[in-house]
């Protein structure tokens, strides 16, 4: 796996990210990013958007509803600008915004 590659794009929002929650969040998601089409997050699609709520902002981020949708929301608009949204940085951006990354790096 290519942290370097996943850490380079977090760096386009976060100037100087944690390397080990990259690494962290990389590993976490290796089954999503060995496909194409799932190592992107489709910002617009409902469905996706409420898996990512349900699954990694409850279960990974210890997030209320309301938190989670305020952190998506947050993530979604930070990221507006980039097409393809890999998936690593609009994790890392979520851990980031809800205040929650010491739940990602340990």
């Amino acid at each position: 796996m290519d942290i370097e590659k996943y850490l380079a794009n977090v760096k386009k929002y976060v100037p100087n990210p944690s390397e080990d929650a990259v690494e962290s969040l990389a590993n976490h998601l290796r089954l999503a990013l060995a496909n194409r089409d799932s190592a992107t997050v489709a910002a617009t699609d409902p469905d996706e958007l409420a898996g990512i709520k349900r699954g990694y902002c409850s279960v990974n981020l210890d997030l209320t509803s309301e938190e989670a949708d305020a952190a998506i929301q947050k993530v979604s608009n930070i990221m507006k600008g980039d097409k393809a949204k890999c998936r690593v940085t609009f994790y890392y951006l979520l851990a980031q915004e809800s205040d929650t990354m010491h739940r990602v790096a340990g």
